[in-house]
C-alpha cells in the first residue's frame, strides 16, 4: 500500500528464497528497514504468495503503508499444495528461470512514477540472479545470508572439496564406511570439523549433483555483491566472520534479527510476522498449565516428561506420520501434538526446558535468544554444521545419534532434563542469551551494523545519478 509521501522515501526491493525458513528473516529485515523510513517491495514467488494469502488473509497482505508485495514465477508447474516445494526441483528451476522474470519486474518498478526510486535490492544469499539483474540496471545488490556464518563458510569450501578429490564420495556406502568421519583440517576459522559436519550436500557420489553445485556456486556468488548481511552476531561466530571478511565485500552482522526487531521496531511494523501455514496458538494455553522448565518442545514420549510436538504439514505425509494409539495412551495428559505454532513465543515460554530440533538457523537463534538448550537432530543442508557448533563451540546442546533406539533417546532426554549435563547446557544457553541481547541493544554490535548498513545505503543512494 502506498502513502501520499512515498515517492520521497528510499526504496528497498527484497527477494527471499521461497521457503518458510528464508521468508521469516527476510520479513524481519523488511520490518526493520520499514521502520527506518524505507518503502519496501517484497518479492515472493506466485506459489508462496498464494500460500501467504491463505495463511494470513488478504487484509494482512494489503494492510501495510509504504509496503507492497510483488510476485515472480520460479518456473515450476502450478500447484495448490500447501507445502514447501521440492528443494532440488526448486533450486534447478530458480537457476534456469528467475533472471528474466525478475529483470522484467525491476523494469516495471523503475518505470512506475508513483514509486520511489530503488535504493537497493536485498536478495537472499542463494538467489544470486538478482545480482545480475541489478548490475544491468545500475542498482546495488546486497546478499542476505539468512543462515549461519559457519554454514556460509562450509558452502564456500564446496569447490575446494571437489578440487581436492574429497567430494563427490567414491562409494554409496559412505554413511557406514567411515568416509564422513574424515577430518577437514584446512578450513580457516573452522577447527576440528569432519566431513559429516559440512553442509549435507557433500554427501553425494555425483559430481553433477544439483544441490552440491547450486549451493557451492551461490555461496561464491555472494562475494560478487555490493555487500553481505548475515543474521548472526559477532560474539557467536567471531572466528569464522574474521576469516570471511577479507574475502568478501562489506559485511553487516545484524542478528539475531528476532531480538534486533524488538529493539528497533514500533507501530504497525510489529505486525510483520509471515507464516506460510496457519498457526495454532492453543499450544501457548497448554504451556501456561505446565510447570516452569518442565516441557521439552518437540519432545519424545518415553521420557515421562511433558512435551509439545510440532509436526509440520509438509513433513508429516503418508502412513509413517500416523501415530499408533499406544502412543496417545502412553502420553495422555502430558503431550500436545499440533501442526504449526508461533515458535518464537513457544521457546520463550517459561515452561519450556529443552528444544529437540533439526538445527535450522532460525530455530537455533530463537532457542539461543530464549536461553533454551537444544537436543540436536540435524538432517539437511547446514543443519549438520550448526549442530557441531551448538554442541562443541557454544556448548548449549547435545547431538542425538540417528541410529539410537527410542529407549536410549528417552534416557538422553531424562539426562538433559534432570542431570548435570543439562544444567551446564542451560547455563551456557543463558550466557549466549545475554550476549545476544547485548549485541542487539542500542549501541550493541548488531544494532551498530544495521545502523551502518542503513546509513551507507542512503549515502550511496544520494550519490548515485538519477538515471532510473
Amino acid at each position: 500500500m502506498m502513502s501520499g509521501t512515498c515517492a520521497a522515501k528510499p526504496h528497498a526491493v527484497l527477494v527471499p528464497f521461497p521457503a518458510q525458513g528464508h521468508l521469516i528473516p527476510m520479513m524481519q529485515l523488511a520490518r526493520l528497514l520499514h521502520d527506518r523510513g524505507f518503502f519496501v517491495t517484497f518479492v515472493n514467488t506466485e506459489f508462496n504468495q498464494k500460500r501467504l494469502v491463505r495463511s494470513r488473509g488478504l487484509e494482512w497482505v494489503q494492510g501495510f503503508d509504504d509496503f507492497q508485495f510483488e510476485t515472480i514465477t520460479e518456473g515450476l508447474p502450478p500447484s495448490d499444495r500447501d507445502a514447501t516445494q521440492d528443494p532440488v526441483a526448486l533450486c534447478d528451476s530458480i537457476r534456469k528461470n528467475c533472471l528474466p522474470v525478475f529483470r522484467d519486474l525491476l523494469a516495471k518498478l523503475v518505470s512506475t512514477v508513483e514509486l520511489p526510486r530503488i535504493s537497493c535490492i536485498v536478495s537472499d544469499g542463494v538467489m544470486s540472479f538478482a545480482i545480475d539483474a541489478g548490475e544491468e540496471l545500475g542498482i546495488p545488490v546486497v546478499q542476505f545470508w539468512t543462515a549461519s556464518a559457519c554454514g556460509f563458510m562450509g558452502y564456500l569450501q564446496f569447490h575446494e572439496l571437489i578440487k581436492r578429490g574429497i567430494v563427490p564420495l567414491k562409494d554409496e556406502n559412505f554413511v557406514k564406511d567411515g568416509s564422513l568421519d574424515k577430518e577437514i583440517d584446512w578450513i580457516p576459522g573452522m577447527r576440528n570439523v569432519r566431513l559429516k559436519d559440512m553442509p549435507s550436500f557433500v554427501r553425494t557420489t555425483d559430481i553433477d549433483d544439483i544441490m552440491l553445485n547450486y549451493l557451492g556456486d551461490e555461496a561464491q556468488n555472494c562475494l560478487r555483491a555490493s555487500a553481505i548481511i548475515i543474521n548472526t552476531f559477532s560474539d557467536l561466530e567471531r572466528e569464522v566472520l574474521n576469516v570471511i571478511a577479507p574475502l568478501s565485500p562489506p559485511i553487516y552482522v545484524v542478528g539475531p534479527l528476532t531480538l534486533l526487531s524488538k529493539s528497533i521496531s514500533k507501530g504497525q511494523a510489529s505486525q510483520f510476522r509471515p507464516s506460510l501455514w496457519r498457526e495454532d496458538r492453543s499450544c501457548l494455553e497448554w504451556l501456561d498449565k505446565q510447570e516452569e522448565n518442565s516441557v521439552i518442545a518437540w519432545g519424545l514420549a518415553q521420557s515421562k516428561h511433558p512435551f509439545l510436538w510440532i509436526v509440520r504439514p509438509d513433513i508429516a505425509m503418508g502412513e509413517s506420520a500416523v501415530l499408533p494409539q499406544e502412543f496417545f495412551e502412553e502420553t495422555k495428559d502430558r503431550c500436545l501434538l499440533t501442526s504449526w505454532c508461533p515458535q518464537e513465543e513457544v521457546l520463550s515460554h517459561p515452561s519450556v526446558a529443552f528444544f529437540l530440533s533439526h538445527c535450522g538457523w532460525n530455530s537455533t537463534l530463537e532457542s539461543l535468544s530464549a536461553g533454551v538448550p537444544i537436543l540436536c537432530w540435524p538432517f539437511f543442508a547446514e543443519q549438520q554444521t550448526n549442530c557441531r557448533y551448538i554442541c562443541k563451540e557454544w556448548e548449549m546442546g547435545v547431538e542425538v545419534d540417528h541410529e539410537v533406539k527410542r529407549d536410549e533417546i528417552a534416557m538422553l532426554v531424562r539426562d538433559v532434563m534432570e542431570g548435570e549435563k543439562g544444567k551446564k547446557m542451560k547455563a551456557k544457553a543463558l550466557e549466549w542469551k545475554e550476549k545476544a541481547k547485548e549485541a542487539t541493544r542500542i549501541g550493541g554490535s548488531s544494532y551498530h551494523d544495521f545502523d551502518r548498513f542503513v546509513q551507507e545505503t542512503l549515502k550511496d543512494y544520494a550519490l548515485r545519478p538519477h538515471l532510473l
